[in-house]
């Protein structure tokens, strides 16, 4: 891993948003990388769309994987590294599964044997094809499949913690075949951290895979309730961040900030460009992040129908490519110098029972006690229960002071 930290963009076509791969336009994708390499970010994330690539169980269409790969050619043409995204999944609102995992094919996703072995298949040939790119960061499992997994999603396929991780475990062995040695991993939405009943879990997430990936939305309740320049909607990033540290068992373990945005009405456009700002220096100051990458880069076009309000603004550059004051904001920062921070010596202390993970959520305890530190001038990580007085952990973490939630948060007042 490199000392520095890495800026980029989620990409999301200026032509066609993501349907463009039923129509691939080189041509068109050349012109959205250069407006993304003009901006000094060195990688993007691709989302290829399941059923659009893998429309049967056993039919992987090699014209799509070809597309792909041109796409990840074009990209290391303009100096930009790729991370492919495998099993969309759910995007921008929209679910993208495969006919024959659902309706008369129904099948669980996660504990189908068949369905597995065909996700299996599809993640090693999309790998695979890829692996003698020097560009090719690796794979990610999917956009955020937690999604599918439980509440509130209104048609979820069930899964223990057990069964999950075993499904991970099967996924990032299917990539490692198709190419060995890169940078494999797995997202989740931030259900994963603060759901109580989520089958996806920290542990998971914190200890399968190259790194650990954060996806930061302050429209789960911290913009709504603490407003757009609080300490808690400009710090949610690095919040996350080093939440996640809790239950890493390697102390140096990266992290990547895979997802982040400035989501309107929340943060409306005229104060984009300094929630970003906001959000990127907090983040900056969390040790071991692995890097920053904004979601997303181009506006869907008003000429698509039916996405939430928000999905339209939220590109850095506009869908005629234009880029915006948000575009410069990162731009600077991936343009300046970065110095590493230091290590953080003060840890929260946050339960290892994933049955209690709603504690970390907005109006839990442990979230209003490390914004509490945060505006208080401190630069606080985060620690399990079960390792607050393991010193050696601790030591290699370079921890010095435990707090609990109860010694931050004035002590409550019965009316």
């Amino acid at each position: 891993m490199s000392a520095a930290v890495r800026f980029g963009v989620n990409y999301t076509p200026s032509v066609g948003w993501f349907h463009h791969w039923l129509d691939f336009d080189l041509d068109a994708v050349r012109a959205d990388l250069d407006s993304i390499a003009d901006l000094g970010l060195d990688h993007i994330r691709v989302f290829p769309l399941w059923p659009y690539f893998q429309p049967n169980r056993t039919l992987i269409r090699e014209r799509a994987v070809a597309d792909l790969v041109r796409l990840v050619d074009a990209a290391a043409e303009r100096g930009l590294d790729v991370n492919v995204d495998g099993l969309q999944g759910h995007l921008s609102s929209f679910d993208f599964l495969p006919a024959w995992t659902r309706t008369w094919h129904r099948r669980n996703l996660f504990t189908d044997p068949e369905v597995v072995e065909g996700q299996a298949a599809y993640l090693r040939t999309l790998a695979a094809a890829l692996a003698d790119r020097p560009t090719f960061l690796g794979m990610t499992l999917g956009n955020e499949i937690n999604q599918f997994s439980a509440a509130p999603h209104p048609d979820p396929d069930p899964a223990t913690s057990e069964q999950i991780d075993a499904w991970l475990t099967r996924m990032l062995a299917a990539c490692e075949e198709g190419a060995p040695g890169r940078l494999h991993l797995h997202a989740e939405y931030d259900a994963t951290w603060y759901q109580d009943d989520q089958p996806f879990t920290p542990a998971q997430a914190a200890r399968h895979g190259a790194v650990t990936a954060v996806h930061s939305w302050v429209f789960n309740g911290t913009a709504q309730r603490h407003g757009r320049t609080s300490v808690a909607s400009e710090h949610h990033a690095a919040y996350l961040v080093e939440l996640s540290k809790a239950w890493a068992d390697d102390p140096r373990r990266p992290v990547w900030l895979q997802e982040v945005g400035a989501p309107a009405p929340l943060v409306p456009p005229e104060h984009a460009a300094a929630f970003t700002e906001a959000t990127v220096a907090g983040v900056l100051d969390c040790p071991d992040l692995w890097g920053v990458t904004w979601w997303c880069s181009h506006d869907v076009s008003r000429d698509l129908a039916d996405f939430p309000e928000l999905e339209y603004g939220l590109g850095l550059l506009t869908n005629d490519r234009r880029p915006k004051d948000t575009a410069r904001a990162l731009e600077r920062a991936a343009r300046t110098g970065f110095t590493a921070p230091q290590r953080r010596t003060t840890a929260l202390v946050v339960p290892a029972d994933p049955g209690s993970r709603s504690l970390c959520a907005p109006g839990g305890p442990v979230y209003d006690a490390y914004f509490r530190l945060v505006a208080d001038g401190a630069r606080p990580t985060t620690v399990l229960d079960t390792r607050a007085a393991d010193r050696d952990h601790l030591s290699a973490r370079g921890i010095t002071e435990v707090v609990t939630s109860d010694q931050v948060l004035p002590p409550h007042k019965d009316h």
